[in-house]
């Protein structure tokens, strides 16, 4: 009798690391920014972009074998068709999301389309009611960004920067600056001004001036992992693998485009981060994180 208690404590017990951990690969951390869209989400932090599908059988297949196949296939079809709607209203960068490509070129609209298709299930669970729900997955970044990152980068060399601000007064004459220290990555408090997160961000300062963007990066770093790291928490984003050991923290005061995903900082923010030569380094690298609301 002792025996078979332990059998099945034993048992319980691994059904239950078994459910952990099925819960656990599947949870989306606190400090992680999630944007909730229709029938999914856009995970800006883990760089994937989800869509949930529901299929139900034809009335005149239920309690046939052929009813949960076909379920199955209809919450498919509903989960790509999601997930296309959720991917073209992606911010691609603050002036254009990847429906105003896919508009614009019937090439790029079959690109997203075909990337669409290849998505994989995640998940998908049967109803006590015959309905079949589908979780479909696909990345953020890599073949959906390098299509959009290098038409962003195209499409903006036409547009004007910023208008420069009013010129601030002559600085009072102070004594020479310390040296400037390597930073290995930038980390952006972008909390508490609307922004929002695009695959392709950029930072200005004060006067206009572009601190971070397309002209400082590789462009396969920006395609494998996008311009920027996207958290709830500044802890979280200051720890960040992306950014390193020793990153260097500013405050954004204030958005930049229609889409809201440009910051601006400071100038003298702007000042610390340009003054030394080897904190190009890691923009090239694109070690930024921001921290959204």
């Amino acid at each position: 009798m002792k025996l078979r208690f332990f059998s099945m404590a034993v048992l319980a017990g691994i059904v239950f690391l078994w459910a952990s951990a099925g819960f656990c690969q599947n949870a989306v951390s606190m400090s992680e920014w999630v944007e909730k869209v229709g029938q999914g989400s856009v995970n800006w932090s883990a760089g994937y972009i989800e869509a949930v599908g529901i299929g139900a059988p034809p009335e005149r297949s239920y309690g046939k074998p052929q009813s949960r196949p076909m379920a199955l296939r209809a919450a498919k079809v509903d989960a790509y068709r999601n997930l296309l709607e959720i991917t073209k209203g992606v911010q691609v960068d603050a002036r254009t999301t990847v429906k105003d490509f896919t508009v614009e070129s019937d090439v790029v609209n079959t690109q997203v389309e075909g990337l669409i298709k290849g998505a994989q299930v995640v998940d998908q669970q049967y109803m006590s009611d015959g309905t079949v729900e589908v979780r479909l997955r696909m990345p953020l970044y890599g073949n959906l960004s390098q299509i959009m990152v290098p038409l962003a980068i195209e499409k903006r060399k036409s547009v004007p920067q910023p208008a420069p601000a009013a010129p601030a007064p002559p600085a009072p004459a102070v004594t020479a600056p310390p040296a400037p220290v390597t930073y290995t990555g930038l980390v952006v408090d972008a909390r508490g001004i609307g922004a929002r997160p695009a695959m392709s961000p950029r930072i200005y300062d004060e006067d206009g001036k572009e601190v971070y963007g397309s002209a400082n990066v590789d462009r396969e770093y920006a395609i494998q992992q996008g311009m920027s790291g996207y958290a709830r928490d500044l802890t979280a984003a200051q720890s960040n693998q992306r950014v390193t050991a020793n990153p260097v923290t500013v405050k954004a005061l204030k958005t930049g485009g229609p889409g809201k995903s440009d910051v601006i900082i400071s100038n003298a923010d702007a000042g610390q981060i340009r003054a030394s030569a080897e904190n190009a380094s890691f923009m090239k690298k694109c070690r930024v994180m921001i921290v959204l609301d």
